[in-house]
């Protein structure tokens, strides 16, 4: 059946390839971008920014002008900001929860309404595997998904009465630009833990531009929201790090931080 999405964030990377995966599928295709209007391959996309409230109304009520419904919403948009947590500014960690974790929730509450009284509909939130375990120098990057974790949970139990499915999605390491566009606090340049952080970059680089394709991810959105009753998680990554997640769960804490620390050379 063809599904009216709303995705935020499609300039780039996951948001993008999942747009034109579910474009190609047939559905009806709205994005966001916090930079400008532009039309991509059948997919129209709204000049929107998850930080700001008015503008996300805006944009949904656009939607539902012109369709009728919104039967998924995916929140995509965010941004990666890296540094040692002590070098963090108020401000830089402000902007990183606002946008990461915020915007998600300012499009779950316009968006919610709508899915309430046509008694159904389906969200789900990229997280990151970084959101089920935390990483050295992505300390508010790794909060902010954990906090999507406890708000999609929270949300899953309330949003069920009315027919709502929420679905965590949890992505490993892949090669988008999001490597290129991360942004380092202002404190690193003169940090204490420069060196450290250098090399813990170095390998999660790496790790990013080694990774799966974002093609993976969108062909595994595609048939998530086909689903009737869709798991509550989905980890798309490689073994190797599927297999960290369950080892986070299953190992003395002690022990998993070793693993993580000589990963990471810190």
């Amino acid at each position: 059946m063809k599904k009216v999405i709303f995705i935020t964030g499609v300039s780039s990377g996951l948001g993008l390839a999942i747009a034109k995966q579910l474009e190609m599928l047939g559905h009806i295709v709205y994005g966001s971008s916090r930079n400008e209007n532009f039309d991509l391959e059948g997919i129209q996309v709204i000049k929107m920014d998850v930080t700001r409230s008015g503008e996300i109304d805006q944009a949904i009520q656009f939607i539902i002008s012109r369709e009728g419904r919104i039967d998924v919403l995916i929140n995509n948009a965010g941004i990666g900001l890296a540094g040692a947590i002590e070098d963090f500014s108020e401000q830089e960690a402000y902007f990183e929860m606002n946008t990461n974790f915020l915007g998600a929730y300012r499009c779950c509450k316009v968006v919610l309404p709508y899915m309430r009284k046509q008694k159904g509909g389906t969200i789900i939130t990229i997280g990151s595997i970084a959101g089920l375990m935390g990483l050295p120098y992505q300390g508010f990057y790794s909060a902010s998904k954990f906090a999507l974790e406890g708000l999609m949970e929270s949300l899953r139990y309330e949003a069920k009465q009315w027919g709502i499915r929420v679905v965590m999605v949890n992505p490993g390491d892949f090669r988008t630009g999001f490597t290129a566009n991360r942004l380092k606090v202002e404190n690193s340049v003169k940090s204490e833990y420069q060196k450290s952080i250098i090399r813990a970059l170095t390998v999660i680089g790496n790790d990013e531009t080694g990774g799966l394709l974002p093609d993976t991810l969108a062909r595994k959105l595609s048939k998530i929201i086909i689903y009737k009753n869709p798991k509550h998680r989905y980890i798309v990554a490689s073994f190797e790090q599927k297999l960290a997640v369950l080892l986070s769960k299953i190992l003395p804490s002690k022990w998993f931080s070793k693993i993580i620390a000589g990963h990471y050379k810190v």
